[in-house]
């Protein structure tokens, strides 16, 4: 509620329209389509910027986003560089580097129980926020998945003791008494 959204308009006449709404995303949509989708409506209002795409020199919508957005201190932050599993270095590559500092979220998760399929699915859903932290260390692109240490229900940042194992990678469902 609140966002303001600028998109260039390449083509005469176009149409707008809205969907497709999330109630949570990590940033890079880390597993393609693992946000958590919602029912909702829109409430906007369009005004034309004529010549806007020249005036302020945008190619790519640009964002300022709602007021009313989820408020996190207290973050633990993973790193990747443009090196991948096997080794082999690529040039600057921030896609690698995102790559690797989601997997090595994923593998410090799985020391705490969860699967990795169940680590994947969190950086996909949770407020995780994706940075590119440098590319000026030739050869190496470096990035950064910031994830929110209160989202959990237990503390996750590492210590002398080590990680403790608060589940099993086992979920349970409820169903409803009469199925």
């Amino acid at each position: 509620r609140g966002a303001t959204c600028y998109f260039p308009v390449y083509v005469d006449g176009a149409g707008l329209s809205m969907g497709d709404l999330h109630f949570s995303q990590g940033d890079g949509e880390i597993t393609f389509c693992g946000a958590i989708e919602m029912a909702g409506w829109l409430h906007i209002q369009v005004e034309l910027i004529k010549g806007g795409m020249e005036k302020y020199g945008i190619k790519n919508p640009i964002f300022k986003p709602s007021p009313i957005t989820p408020k996190y201190d207290d973050y633990l932050i993973f790193e990747g560089i443009s090196v991948d599993e096997s080794g082999h270095q690529h040039y600057l590559d921030v896609h690698v580097a995102y790559r690797q500092a989601c997997l090595n979220a994923i593998e410090y998760l799985k020391k705490f129980g969860y699967t990795g399929a169940q680590a994947y699915a969190i950086l996909g859903t949770a407020p995780v926020q994706g940075h590119i932290s440098g590319v000026v260390d030739i050869p190496n692109a470096c990035a950064t998945l910031w994830l929110p240490n209160e989202i959990f229900e237990f503390d996750i940042m590492p210590g002398s003791d080590g990680p403790t194992k608060h589940l099993d990678g086992s979920v349970d469902i409820p169903l409803a008494p009469d199925l």
